[in-house]
């Protein structure tokens, strides 16, 4: 009998390993990206490597990483982190993986909520206006 070898999948970004990803710089990184992104790396590679390093300053000390920039393109550096993103009425937290390489922040700290349609109100059906208000 054959052994069967274990088929786990390895994450790969345009033919590259995350391993590999991580060695590169973020405008080395931003080659691989589509046109819009990799335009907008280019523009705010200053901030994001801002954003890593000061991420790996709070890692090391056990505290949370906050952030209100949901502009902020997910680079390699960023995968494994658990980053909290303002959504306007509070901070989401979500866990950077690989799938999630070039997408912006604010895109997984949706900020509406899903609506959940309850019973109708007082007053807006026919049969419920001649009920009192109270």
């Amino acid at each position: 009998m054959e052994k069967i070898e274990s088929t786990k999948k390895i994450f790969k970004y345009r033919g590259k390993t995350l391993e590999e990803l991580k060695e590169l710089d973020v405008r080395e990184f931003s080659k691989l990206l589509k046109s819009r992104t990799r335009r907008m790396v280019l523009r705010q590679f200053n901030e994001i490597n801002e954003f890593v390093n000061r991420s790996k300053v709070k890692i090391e000390r056990k505290k949370t990483i906050k952030t209100h920039d949901r502009n902020l393109v997910v680079v390699p550096q960023m995968v494994g982190m658990r980053i909290h993103i303002y959504n306007g009425h509070a901070f989401i937290p979500v866990d950077v993986i690989g799938e999630m390489l070039g997408h912006r922040f604010g895109e997984f700290s949706m900020t509406r909520g899903k609506v959940k349609h309850g019973t109708a109100g007082i007053g807006s059906t026919k049969g419920s206006k001649s009920q009192s208000k109270k």
